[in-house]
């Protein structure tokens, strides 16, 4: 899918419920969600209602036409396309929230060139520093193959992360530290070389590709490591990593929410034996049903609470390491949760969960996947631990 998405008249400025438009395209979700799957990537008529709602561009700012729209807003979008289908909810929470990075980071130039016409980018792809660049005059002559190009199929720009290199070809240093840029250039420009054959998240499309010696005009680059965003907005001052790592958390909380829907849908009519009437009628269900429900809550709450708490210190000049601590505890800790939460509807769900197609067995599949990603690496619990525990010693000595 190569087309460019031309966004709809501008609604910028105006009070839209972004929210309301994504729980709005559940049906064409729920009708395409088998084909998404076989074929291993979003299908049109999926990403033309993500287009025509606006969705792509939630986090691009409303002085370029865009959704101007805060974190914990874009947060709660994601979570309701992931609880109509996993796969859906990833692949834009790629697209979007790629898309915040670089229209913060981007110098404004490139970033108004992509965002602020009529025809917006949508961005996809690999921004770790896994390929090479040398600088050339204007810009960079950029090689490297890269993985797990999620949204990739329908995005109109491709992110390709690289290492700068000095005219000896080892890397320029920065202190200790390699000099690391991103740049997204346009999809015309980039060789696919597909390879996405996985278990759960199917249609994300999260292909392999690559490019070879292609120049990338600075103004289409950023620091990878930069903590300082072009854009004023609160969102911004997040940083690329409080951007990135927060979108993962409402996947999983959309997928554990859809299977509580779907195992409570299946239970009303279930029989099993040794049960004296239908399994959703059983006390046992209930107790965990409500257990699960307020494990699910709980996290919710935490999630956007974080996420909302980090924000207004962004806005206010004040945020601390502290708070980004708690935005990557909460992003890798909620996928527990919805582990748990799906595991235990799949469990229930007995025959119902093993049959191709099944909801809880997409949804099982989906979270399996999706908790393994490196940015929610229980490794990433220990990183964000010395702020937290600072915290409570500070606490303390008050």
């Amino acid at each position: 899918m190569t087309e460019t998405l031309t966004r709809p008249a501008p609604t910028a400025g105006t009070s839209v419920d972004y929210v309301a438009r994504a729980r709005s395209i559940k049906p064409i979700i729920d009708a395409e969600a088998d084909a998404m799957e076989a074929g291993v990537t979003i299908t049109k008529p999926v990403v033309d209602a993500l287009a025509a709602n606006e969705l792509f561009w939630l986090l691009v700012p409303r002085e370029y036409g865009g959704g101007g729209q805060g974190i914990v807003t874009s947060l709660k979008v994601v979570e309701e396309l992931a609880r109509a289908d996993g796969s859906v909810g990833w692949a834009f929470m790629a697209n979007a929230f790629s898309t915040g990075v670089a229209v913060g980071f981007f110098p404004e130039d490139g970033a108004r060139e992509m965002f602020a016409g009529t025809e917006k980018a949508v961005t996809a792809g690999m921004i770790l520093p896994t390929g090479t660049g040398k600088r050339v005059e204007g810009g960079y002559e950029v090689t490297g193959t890269y993985g797990f190009g999620s949204g990739s199929h329908h995005a109109s720009w491709i992110g390709a992360g690289f290492v700068v290199l000095g005219d000896d070809g080892n890397p320029e240093m920065n202190g200790e530290m390699p000099v690391c840029r991103i740049a997204f250039v346009p999809r015309e420009k980039v060789e696919f070389l597909g390879g996405w054959d996985v278990m759960g998240m199917a249609a994300t499309g999260s292909d392999n590709y690559k490019v070879d010696a292609l120049f990338v005009p600075e103004a289409h680059t950023m620091d990878t490591f930069s903590t300082d965003p072009v854009r004023p907005e609160a969102v911004y001052k997040l940083g690329m990593l409080g951007i990135g790592v927060g979108g993962h958390a409402p996947v999983a909380l959309g997928i554990a929410q859809r299977a509580l829907e779907e195992i409570a849908r299946i239970t009303l009519e279930k029989k099993r034996p040794g049960y004296p009437t239908v399994v959703g009628d059983s006390e046992m269900f209930r107790r965990g049903f409500v257990e699960h429900d307020a494990l699910l809550q709980a996290a919710r709450l935490y999630v956007y609470d974080v996420h909302a708490e980090a924000e207004a210190a962004a806005a206010a000049g004040t945020i601390t390491d502290e708070h980004r601590a708690r935005l990557r505890q909460a992003a890798t800790w909620v996928q527990k949760v919805a582990q748990d939460v799906v595991t235990w509807a799949y469990n229930w769900g007995g025959s119902a969960s093993i049959r191709n197609p099944s909801v809880l067995g997409r949804c099982l599949r989906d979270i399996s996947v999706g908790a393994q990603h490196m940015l929610v690496e229980p490794m990433t619990l220990v990183e964000a631990s010395a702020p937290i525990i600072a915290g409570y010693l500070e606490k303390e000595n008050a």
